[in-house]
């Protein structure tokens, strides 16, 4: 496990998947992070590529060949090595080497750098297209926050909160079998209050959203995520026996699953990215711990 720290975090990540494992707060002492209990899900924060969500019938076409990949990809279980680290920042890489060609024909380098300061932690994402040819792909966060923090709150203590992107509309997505459709334009997007039926039709999806906040009206703390020109924003927990898991993901995504009336075709899929030939794509979001 890598850890990085200062005066008001220590975080841990593992090699596999580069996968943030736990964020504890010096301060008031709190665990901010799932602690991956695979009785409700056993990930913490995996990292989506080169897709995001469900491929319909699991696969895809590109130049005339089907490829076959399951859900979120493959990223999240491959080992990294570290490039390079500080006390407060390290490096993550991956490079492909021919060894996914079976499930993503593109040769590619993967590099996730975390980097703490005060009470934040930013991720920044860089993926680097080494073919000659044009490279299409999707990247996604899935960080999972325990809830409730504090042992005498309930869930109902806890509260969404989103800030919209600036002269653009909201758009909310549904589910139906791993596959989205649009819900329609929403008017009036600011909180949403947790309760346990909440995740019972699958993820909440919205698109140009830049900001979303978990927080507790009884405690104040929790977790803002800011994640501003990210196309898309999952908000899951699982749901089993009428009851929602005690987590909640914020999931800032540059991809979505495939819709209902998809073609199949990689480069015509909704929401997909394109990288030109020996460029890279960068992004990246924050974490403030409260």
């Amino acid at each position: 496990m890598i850890v990085i720290e200062n005066d008001w975090l220590k975080v841990e990540i593992s090699r596999n998947g580069s996968e943030v494992r736990k964020v504890k707060h010096k301060t008031n002492g709190l665990d901010y992070m799932w602690t991956g209990d695979p009785a409700y899900w056993g990930r913490v924060s995996p990292v989506l590529f080169p897709i995001v969500g469900r491929l319909k019938e699991d696969r895809y076409q590109l130049e005339g060949e089907t490829y076959e990949m399951s859900q979120h990809g493959f990223l999240r279980d491959v080992e990294f090595e570290v490039d390079d680290q500080t006390t407060t920042d390290v490096s993550f890489r991956f490079e492909s080497r021919g060894r996914y060609g079976h499930v993503y024909p593109y040769e590619f380098i993967a590099i996730i750098r975390y980097s703490i300061n005060e009470e934040i932690l930013t991720v920044r994402w860089e993926i680097v297209n080494i073919n000659k040819e044009e490279m299409y792909f999707s990247i996604g966060a899935h960080p999972a926050f325990r809830i409730p923090l504090l042992e005498n709150e309930t869930l109902e203590n806890y509260n969404l909160h989103f800030i919209s992107a600036a002269n653009k509309n909201v758009m909310e997505y549904e589910i139906d079998n791993s596959l989205i459709r649009e819900k329609g334009i929403v008017n009036d997007l600011s909180s949403i209050p947790l309760n346990d039926s909440l995740f019972a039709n699958d993820a909440l999806i919205y698109s140009n959203i830049d900001q979303v906040t978990l927080s507790s009206n009884k405690s104040n703390h929790g977790v803002e995520v800011r994640f501003e020109g990210f196309p898309f924003v999952g908000i899951w927990s699982n749901y089993t026996e009428g009851k929602m898991a005690p987590f909640i993901c914020i999931e800032p995504w540059y991809g979505i699953a495939d819709t209902y009336n998809t073609n199949g075709n990689l480069k015509e899929k909704f929401g997909i990215n394109k990288i030109e030939p020996r460029e890279a794509f960068r992004a990246e979001y924050k974490m403030r711990f409260m």
